[in-house]
Parts: structure tokens; C-alpha cells; sequence
């Protein structure tokens, strides 16, 4: 798992394609090619980054794949990647993380193999981070989100990582001895666990950050509650992850692909709130950025026009899917 960055994706790759929508079938009712059950979707999705890890971005480990349209999945990037859901083709990881927020300035302490352009958001900029503070980046992944909280809270704050995939966490642990050479910090680690059953102490976090990943979760409650208990009181959540603005197609909901994507496991916007509420934060803010996902509508990843082939006519990735920021505090 990775934040990150898929857009974190947090984003593996399975060689499955979304079928073709037939004129006599709806969307809602075409079966995928390849469709994934709770009980697969921790694998399905550690199997995917570990592949990430190794090549070091999404592009290198898809297979080619050709949709409808024509189009390669090796010409192409895909979603939470320098491509697709999070940055067109084109976009190198460092050009998509200047494009959703990140300064030259943040980006220089961070290890280059770090960046795998897996974000769909900036947590860190609406963090608000203080010198000081213990911050937990969920799904961590290559350690890009951790490198970017470390300088803000100093020698006397502390970072941890937690990602579920091995070698995520090995490529994090050798990007934070670049990182301790380039800034002189030693306060970032990282953990090796789930996020649904997070290796951290009760009430010890002032601040939770996550970038593109609590989509890939398959019990998306037992998160939030996780998250409330690890944070102390008045400890505040800022979150970046895609939701959704209308329940998807079943074809697209079930795909493997689109799971590992970052789209088929998004949450609805106002489930979130509701997990939110129910795992006892206050004061939640969800803030779309729908301009993010409506440049998808100029992009040629193979995943998104896939997807698009199997949504109601007349209708784009973008009436379905945001980008979501979420704000939340625990009660003091």
C-alpha cells in the first residue's frame, strides 16, 4: 500500500481489461473481466505495489494492453502514477507533484526514488504541521509524504511510515538514510503493518496524514477507527484520497484493475463523513477539488478510458469521482 501516492497510489497493475460496453447491456450491469472480493483486496493490492517498489514508477510494471480506442497501456500511464488519475502520461513524478501543490522547496529533501508520482493530493499542505509533533503517514510507501513532513517538524518532532507491502517499506528505509544525508534529520521511520490494525500506540499521533490510499482499504470503518485511537485529543486528520459522487458502475466497482487504480474502492463522499463521525472525530471538513479529476477528460491512460466505456452515456470520470481533502480533530 503507498500514498500515496493513486493515486498512492497509493497502485499496482493486474493485465485485466474492462469489457466492452454493449449497446444492449447498461453499465450497470456488465460483468468485468476480472473482479476482486473483500477478502483479495489486501493482496491483489500488496502483489501490485510490490511490483511498484521494484521498477520504481506505475508505468514500468504495466503489461501493454489495448483498449477499444486503440490505446497501449504502455504508452500510457495510469491512475495515481505519472499518469492516469493523478497526472497525465506525460507528467514525470516531480512535474505531478508540483501540479497538486509541492513546492521546489519540500521536493529537495526528498530522495528522487521516493517520488513515484503515486499522489492525488497534498496532505502535508493542509496539515498545518508544527515543530514538534509525531505524524503518521498511512500507506507511506516510498516515503514521499514522510520526507515532505520531516523538516516541518524538526529535530524535535518524529514521522512514522506505516505501508503493509515489504518492499515498499525496504525502498522507504533506504530513501531515509538519502534523506538523513540531505537534511540531517534522523526523525523519520517507518512500520511495517496494516492500516485497518495500525502498529502504533494508543493516543500518540498529534496528526494523521494519508495521500491516495484509504481507497484501497476494504473496511474503510475499521480505518477511521483506527486513526481516532491512535490519535491524541485534540490530534487533527488531513487526508487526500479519491471519492466518489455517485455509486460506480458494478463493471468498474469489481474490476481488478480499477481497484488497484484507486477508483473501484472509493468511498462515496458522504459514507466518508459518516465513518468519520461514527469513529468519534469532530469539526469534519471535506473538501472537493473537482478540477483535479476533470482534466481527465484530456488524458489517454488506457485505465481511464476503460472506465469511461462503461459509464452511463453521456456522462465522464469526473460526474463519478473527485479528489477529496478531509479535515477532521479528535475531541480534547
Amino acid at each position: 500500500m503507498t500514498n500515496s501516492n493513486c493515486c498512492d497510489a497509493t497502485c499496482g497493475c493486474h493485465s485485466v481489461g474492462l469489457p466492452a460496453k454493449s449497446d444492449a447491456t447498461p453499465a450497470t450491469t456488465a460483468t468485468a473481466v476480472a473482479t476482486v472480493t473483500s477478502p483479495d483486496v489486501r493482496d491483489v493490492v500488496r502483489e501490485g505495489y510490490a511490483r511498484i517498489a521494484e521498477a520504481g514508477t506505475w508505468n514500468a510494471t504495466k503489461p501493454e494492453r489495448q483498449t477499444s480506442t486503440g490505446a497501449n497501456a504502455s504508452d500510457a500511464g495510469s491512475c495515481c502514477a505519472g499518469g492516469g488519475c493523478c497526472g497525465p502520461s506525460t507528467f514525470t513524478p516531480e512535474q505531478l507533484a508540483h501540479a497538486i501543490g509541492y513546492s521546489t522547496g519540500e521536493l529537495s529533501a526528498v530522495p528522487d526514488s521516493a517520488n513515484m508520482g503515486l499522489s492525488c493530493g497534498n496532505p502535508t499542505a493542509i496539515a498545518t504541521l508544527k515543530a514538534g509533533e509525531v505524524v503518521l503517514d498511512l500507506g507511506a510507501g516510498g516515503g514521499f509524504d514522510c520526507f515532505i513532513a520531516g523538516p516541518k517538524v524538526g529535530p524535535n518532532g518524529r514521522v512514522i511510515g506505516v505501508d503493509m507491502t515489504p518492499a515498499m517499506l525496504s525502498k522507504a528505509r533506504a530513501n531515509a538514510e538519502h534523506y538523513t544525508r540531505t537534511t540531517g534529520l534522523t526523525n523519520v521511520e517507518f512500520r511495517l503493518g496494516e492500516i485497518e490494525s495500525l502498529p502504533v500506540a494508543d493516543a500518540s499521533v498529534d496528526v494523521v496524514i494519508s495521500n491516495c490510499v484509504l481507497n484501497l482499504s476494504p473496511d474503510k470503518a475499521r480505518v477511521w477507527r483506527e486513526i481516532a485511537r491512535v490519535l491524541r485529543p485534540g490530534g487533527r486528520v488531513a487526508i487526500s484520497d479519491l471519492a466518489l459522487l455517485r455509486p460506480l458502475p458494478e463493471s468498474v466497482r469489481t474490476d481488478v484493475e480499477a481497484l488497484v487504480g484507486c477508483i473501484a474502492g472509493a468511498s462515496l463522499v458522504e459514507e466518508v463523513r459518516r465513518h468519520m463521525l461514527a469513529a468519534g472525530l469532530i469539526d469534519v471538513e471535506l473538501t472537493p477539488k473537482f478540477e483535479y479529476v476533470q482534466t481527465l477528460s484530456t488524458w489517454q491512460d488506457p485505465l481511464y478510458l476503460a472506465i469511461v466505456e462503461r459509464l452511463a452515456q453521456g456522462t465522464t470520470v469526473a460526474d463519478y469521482v473527485t479528489s477529496l481533502d478531509m479535515k477532521a480533530r479528535k475531541p480534547a
